[in-house]
């Protein structure tokens, strides 16, 4: 493993790769913000908005969103630009308390809203399914959260879905969501987090078609003729989650009294299987969510590298055991069985064994980590 000289993520992560100074393109992307005309941009997604509530005959956009603060933000900023949403939701089976109350909140900012339950006895098959071959629980999640927003834009005649975060961008890849793009199968299978699949890869005789319906994407031709765009305003406004975080908290979102996952009180509160997504980035790819979450606060200046790399050694060990413990009872299976399940995804090429059969990291960002 190799690890970006000015953020602390490592060349293991999908699509980070480091520059001849070691300098990771996640921290490239970032330093491009600083000559964006933000101004520019700002005018040009007014022109999108206005050419949009001309057009559009119901709604003016889906707002894809959850009990998260960005989906707040993203609500918020689409009805300061004067546009009628139809938020909707994909309703995770491990939804929090917190998460309920923010995506309530959320709506009495004064929206329509769709929350979209799906089976449970589907999610735990599928979930479990997609564990077990792939070692992540949040394949359904993504295909979900992408697809079904879609289809609702497409049976509603709504023209546009307004995302906030361009992951994608924030973690490696060039931006090009200047006037929207079409959601298809290619960028779905790229950048949706669903290693490669969609819902027509997992039909078996455990799952069948009508089973996963929530799941399938449009079919092409119905999404080019459908002329649905998505843009990102993470593209026209300069994201940023502390950002995001104060203007929801002022329009009454509540963040969590300590971090469930990762470095931030305000970020994957809404689940309670999340962190388990997040956690299987250890075994696969050497790090965690609080790497993804530190290097944001060394991009903007909030935190030196020094700092960043305390904090991990502070926090330690990062296993969700009580997580695991409810994702164990949904699923149907025993604790010891999902780590045995995780354990088959332990990337070989960066962890080795020592003397004593302990697995570690050669080279890893911390020389005195406890790997016991």
């Amino acid at each position: 493993m190799k690890w970006c000289s000015n953020c602390i993520l490592p060349d293991t992560r999908p699509n980070i790769y480091l520059n001849s100074k070691g300098i990771c393109n996640a921290c490239l992307n970032h330093k491009t913000k600083k000559i964006i005309d933000w101004d520019a941009r700002y005018k040009h997604l007014l022109k999108i908005v206005e050419n949009i509530k001309k057009n559009s005959s119901t709604y003016d956009c889906v707002i894809p969103v959850s009990g998260g603060k960005d989906s707040t933000w993203q609500t918020i900023k689409c009805l300061e630009l004067g546009l009628k949403p139809l938020a909707v939701t994909w309703k995770p089976p491990g939804r929090t308390k917190i998460g309920q109350e923010n995506l309530q909140n959320l709506i009495n900012l004064g929206v329509d809203h769709i929350d979209y339950s799906i089976s449970p006895k589907v999610e735990s098959k599928f979930m479990l399914e997609t564990f077990i071959k792939k070692g992540s629980i949040a394949i359904p999640m993504h295909l979900a959260l992408f697809n079904i927003p879609l289809k609702i834009a497409s049976d509603f005649r709504i023209p546009l879905v307004v995302w906030g975060e361009n992951s994608a961008f924030e973690y490696g890849e060039k931006d090009k969501s200047d006037s929207g793009f079409i959601l298809d199968k290619k960028w779905l299978t790229t950048y949706g987090v669903t290693n490669g699949t969609t819902a027509e890869d997992w039909l078996s005789s455990n799952l069948n078609e009508k089973e996963l319906i929530p799941y399938f994407g449009l079919n092409e031709d119905v999404l080019i003729k459908s002329k649905i765009k998505a843009i990102f305003l993470g593209y026209f406004l300069n994201w940023d989650p502390e950002i995001t975080k104060k203007i929801s908290i002022k329009n009454g979102f509540k963040e969590n009294k300590n971090a469930r996952t990762g470095y931030y009180s305000f970020a994957d509160i809404d689940d309670d299987f999340i962190s388990l997504h997040h956690w299987m980035k250890w075994f696969k790819f050497g790090f965690t969510r609080t790497f993804d979450n530190l290097s944001l606060e060394i991009r903007n200046n909030r935190i030196s590298r020094n700092k960043a790399i305390d904090i991990i050694k502070n926090i330690g060990d990062e296993t969700p055991h009580e997580d695991i413990d409810k994702f164990c009872e949904f699923v149907r299976i025993s604790k010891s069985e999902f780590f045995e399940i995780a354990e088959t995804f332990r990337n070989k090429n960066i962890w080795k064994k020592d003397e004593n059969g302990v697995w570690y990291l050669p080279k890893f960002l911390i020389n005195d980590w406890s790997w016991y």
